[in-house]
């Protein structure tokens, strides 16, 4: 089954909101076997609408929407939708009636708005929502199938899987479109084919996507119209010809996040973990603690952002200050090893850079950032050039530290 997604909200076109329901829709709709076609976006005008939707049914029969289903004057999708299968608006008490109970349960008194929520084009399916207020529409008839869903993503996200993914999944056929992301970090886009080589014909019919972000390079793989098990299966050993080519530079898949891995090999070892940082302000701390549970490992750090800091709190010898720079692996070195003396653990990470724009000089350039890791006495360090803005510097010199003491806690840590 084909199906396109139309988002609908002025917002999205002026750039004030990202369409994130977009991009979980498409993923949830292909592990069932449905293919989206085209995505589009549109402003809440009722031409602009009226048009879409018209259209994206005479080309696959099926269109999902979101947005456009509030109590306020801009919230017309539904009233097109009606006028387009000429199905017009009832009050539904039973929807009315939900209505009031949500408002009694929260303490809050309904606007006469509010009672535009209720409305149902004649021969809709509703969709209730129980997270929210605007149920969702299923509407069949000549013109095809339309799908209308909330905007608030909580609720889209929640419809989608109780109301709308049972109905459509029989209509999938038996195969689906499934992917699996393998996840790399401390290399850069194209020297990460060149070491994949033709691994395309390897793998094939799966294909395969590069996906460059801050953190690293995402490996997408999918598979295309095969029945579930077949398609689990093929993409679990082409994950595994991706690990096997990429090394040491892979860390996880799917939504892993790198701080966790950390935390999580921390914890297996029975490590205590600290950080040291400067250029980065705090990011690699940040990211550890954003992570719940972290506190049995993570302990603390010291920001060194000023040399001074480094001084008496790192106790970092001045003379090496002087002689290196704080940009430096002496320095890096240091700091790592002065946190875990500090806290008193027997693992830490440190960071020392010039983020830019300015600072920079021609044996330092901007984007020079040197990396250590303390492991119970043994230190590792590396140099690291990152590009970009400041902002890009200080996130790949964050993700770089974590994955420097990631692959030390896992043994494969070096001096590079």
């Amino acid at each position: 089954m084909n199906i396109e997604l139309l988002t609908i909200g002025t917002e999205l076109l002026l750039g004030m909101t990202v369409d994130t329901n977009g991009a979980e829709i498409a993923r949830s709709l292909s592990a069932v076997g449905v293919r989206v076609t085209r995505r589009t976006s549109v402003a809440d005008r009722p031409e602009e609408i009226r048009a879409a939707v018209t259209e994206a049914l005479a080309r696959t029969g099926a269109v999902l929407t979101t947005g456009g289903l509030g109590p306020t004057h801009d919230d017309i999708t539904k009233k097109i939708v009606a006028e387009l299968y000429q199905a017009p608006l009832e009050f539904d008490e039973r929807i009315w009636a939900q209505l009031l109970e949500r408002f009694a349960r929260l303490e809050r008194k309904p606007a006469e708005s509010n009672r535009s929520q209720a409305e149902v084009p004649r021969g809709a399916v509703v969709l209730r929502n129980r997270w929210g207020t605007a149920p969702g529409l299923w509407l069949e008839g000549a013109p095809g199938l339309v799908i209308m869903l909330p905007g608030v993503p909580l609720e889209m996200r929640n419809l989608l899987q109780h109301e709308v993914l049972p109905r459509l999944a029989p209509r999938g056929g038996g195969s689906v479109i499934r992917s699996r992301t393998v996840r790399t970090t401390g290399i850069p886009e194209s020297a990460l084919a060149e070491r994949l080589g033709n691994v395309e014909r390897e793998i094939g019919p799966l294909t395969l996507a590069y996906l460059p972000g801050l953190e690293g390079v995402d490996l997408r793989l999918s598979a295309w119209n095969f029945p579930p098990e077949q398609a689990d299966e093929r993409l679990r050993n082409a994950a595994d010809v991706l690990r096997t080519r990429a090394g040491s530079n892979v860390y996880g898949e799917g939504e892993e996040d790198l701080a966790a891995l950390v935390l999580d090999r921390a914890r297996a070892a029975g490590l205590r973990l600290a950080v040291a940082e400067s250029c980065t302000g705090g990011l690699v701390g940040t990211r550890l603690t954003e992570i719940a549970g972290s506190s049995d490992v993570f302990v603390g750090g010291v920001i060194a952002y000023d040399n001074r800091i480094k001084l008496e709190q790192l106790e970092i010898p001045e003379p090496v200050l002087l002689e290196h720079g704080a940009v430096s692996e002496q320095v890096a070195r240091l700091m790592a090893e002065g946190a875990a003396r500090r806290f008193k653990v027997t693992a830490s990470v440190a960071v020392t850079g010039i983020a830019g724009p300015g600072g920079g000089t021609p044996a330092k350039p901007v984007g020079t950032v040197w990396l250590a890791s303390t492991l119970r006495g043994s230190t590792v360090a590396r140099r690291g050039l990152f590009p970009g803005s400041r902002y890009e510097i200080r996130s790949r010199s964050a993700q770089a530290a974590l994955h420097l003491l990631l692959r030390q806690i896992d043994g494969t840590g070096q001096t590079d």
